[in-house]
């Protein structure tokens, strides 16, 4: 399994409960096929463009293990999400 590290930006204007429940389900689609590490959450942050007409966004890392296969069906999945604005999937083994 290899190393890798997701870091999505989430809405700013959606409740506390939506934010909890979308970190919920990209951990949910990690763990269905590879191991969850840690989970750093932020919080919200100044955005160094706006982004959506946002410029703030609340910044959750996580960090996870998986097949080579994962991090394709997670971008995938993190492109169609509403809440997600923006993310970025580190593979941290490659040097």
């Amino acid at each position: 399994m290899t190393n890798y590290e997701v870091m999505s930006i989430l809405d700013p204007a959606l409740e506390d409960e939506k934010k909890d429940a979308t970190v919920e389900t990209v951990k949910g689609i990690i763990a269905a096929e590879g191991e969850v590490g840690n989970v750093d959450v932020w919080g919200l942050r100044k955005l160094a463009y706006p982004i959506q007409k946002k410029s703030e966004g609340y910044y959750v890392v996580i960090e996870f293990k998986a097949e080579p296969t994962l991090p394709k069906e997670l971008d995938r999945r993190l492109k169609i999400s509403d809440n997600v604005m923006r993310h970025l999937i580190v593979n941290k083994d490659e040097k």
